[in-house]
């Protein structure tokens, strides 16, 4: 089947899916009924001067983030998976991901990269690389996977006492132990609550991206290794000073929560975490160009690549070829 024929039957297109390496746009929504009429998807709301509406903007959207209190009906969910969009239900503010709906149609690019650059110990190697020289602008070459960590322990020690001369705190032990939760200093408390919210945002983006938070580079064994990952580029600018702030409160996780989620409205975080996903995977690749005329399923072949699918192969099998008299 050509790909002509494939559009005429509705076949998705990557025109039909969110150019992520363009723009990302990210809607987080909270305590309101997300429908779909004859106009549109919107989203309403019940006040004392009736129901209030304000419609999405779907095909522009890659992922919206349903907060507390939100529903959503079966057509709108509908009409978001046409356009390729990720639903993603987190915690208040976008933090904590729960759960997220995978659109049929969401493009395996960079699941595809990340995969190869995973099954490769040089390429492993070569990304866990470039997550050390985002966290700290340069990597010594050559160096390994275990002299990286032991850096990367010396200089996160180094701001944990840089920033603890700065608040005037005789010292600071970094200590987390969920059966003594209530035992632990407020730093402590602020740091894990805070790192909690980051994982959930990162979860939400890296689904949205079409990633596996499962593949990590340097993290591994778990299904949020990934995220872990990405998460650590973003604590020692955002989560970190933010737990040392709040070394007087009074109800650190509480306040931690709240402060990120107006960090994350100010740095604009959600775009700058998928870009450097992207930099980490593949930093000279980028997603192809949307012109309506590539199929966005193929069939894998170890020889000759990509083949486009809805060919009947079994044509090309010469007639004096039979596998089964070998």
């Amino acid at each position: 089947m050509t790909t002509d024929a494939r559009r005429k039957l509705g076949a998705p297109t990557l025109a039909m899916l969110p150019r992520i390496a363009d723009s990302l746009s990210f809607l987080y929504l909270e305590s309101v009924r997300i429908v779909q009429d004859d106009t549109g998807v919107c989203a309403q709301v019940e006040s004392p001067r009736g129901t209030e509406r304000v419609y999405l903007p779907t095909a522009a959207l890659a992922c919206v983030l349903l907060g507390p209190g939100t529903s959503i009906t079966q057509p709108a969910m509908a009409t978001f998976a046409r356009h390729g969009t990720t639903l993603v239900c987190v915690g208040a503010g976008g933090v904590r991901s729960y759960s997220a709906t995978l659109p049929a149609a969401l493009s395996t690019t960079w699941l595809e990269r990340q995969a190869r650059a995973w099954a490769d110990p040089d390429q492993r190697l070569q990304v866990a690389t470039r997550m050390y020289q985002h966290r700290f602008g340069n990597a010594p070459p050559g160096a390994t996977l275990a002299q990286l960590r032991g850096l990367e322990g010396q200089r996160v020690k180094a701001l944990y006492r840089l920033l603890a001369t700065q608040y005037r705190i005789k010292r600071f032990r970094r200590n987390y132990d969920p059966t003594s939760w209530e035992t632990q200093d407020a730093i402590n408390l602020a740091l894990s609550a805070a790192n909690a919210c980051m994982y959930g945002v990162v979860h939400a983006a890296t689904i949205a991206l079409g990633c596996s938070p499962a593949l990590g580079f340097v993290h591994s064994g778990t299904q949020m290794a990934f995220v872990y990952d990405i998460a650590d580029l973003f604590k020692m600018k955002v989560t970190v000073p933010l737990a040392f702030s709040l070394h007087a409160s009074e109800n650190p996780e509480q306040e931690a929560r709240r402060k990120l989620r107006e960090e994350f409205k100010l740095l604009k975080l959600m775009p700058e975490i998928v870009t450097s996903i992207q930099k980490v995977i593949a930093p000279d690749t980028t997603v192809p160009a949307a012109d309506g005329t590539a199929d966005i399923t193929h069939l894998w072949d170890p020889q000759a690549g990509a083949l486009p699918a809805g060919v009947n192969y079994g044509d090309i099998i010469e007639e004096t070829e039979d596998p089964w008299q070998q």
